[in-house]
């Protein structure tokens, strides 16, 4: 009973503000886009060491702090921090890379997740995740400090490498 009134409650009281804005898929899209021809800070990840080549890529681009690394997308934009976001289907042969525009020069997190399944969402026991600098993975998240990578005035090649669940615990890439 206890329970049943608190959920009650917590349907009932309007929430904070970014509660009610509505989440987009294409959210950060436009602002990520690299487009041809175009000059000016990007990334180019590469992305190594996918399971498979079914589903879908989301790479997304965040602010450096842990406070906005993998925040909620609307709360970054509606606070006028630093959010990206690049889906690419994932091609059936050859190098898989991604280009993603950055704001200025400087120092961001990313986070890559191989959504197997293309249903926008992350499957633990299924959907792969990365982040540069290839932290060690358990069931949280990484720091922020440790998964930041910098971006130059033009086109700054980085890898990501692809991590899968292994055992109840962890996650890792795949033959390790």
């Amino acid at each position: 009973m206890k329970y049943r009134s608190l959920l009650l409650t917590l349907l009932l009281v309007p929430g904070p503000v970014y509660a009610q804005l509505r989440s987009t898929p294409d959210l950060g899209i436009a602002e990520g886009r690299c487009r041809s021809g175009e000059s000016g800070p990007a990334f180019l990840i590469t992305v190594m060491g996918l399971k498979d080549r079914r589903g879908q890529l989301r790479l997304e681009l965040y602010p450096p702090g842990d406070d906005g690394f993998l925040q909620d997308d609307n709360i970054l934009v509606a606070a006028g921090k630093t959010f990206r976001r690049v889906e690419q289907t994932l091609p059936k042969a050859g190098p898989v890379r991604l280009c993603i525009r950055v704001p200025a020069a400087g120092t961001y997190t990313l986070s890559i997740l191989h959504d197997r399944d293309a249903n926008r969402k992350f499957g633990v026991s299924t959907d792969g995740i990365g982040f540069p600098n290839d932290p060690q993975l358990g069931m949280a998240k990484p720091k922020a400090s440790a998964v930041r990578a910098v971006a130059g005035t033009g086109l700054t090649p980085i890898s990501i490498r692809m991590n899968y669940r292994k055992g109840l615990f962890s996650f890792g890439p795949i033959g390790n």
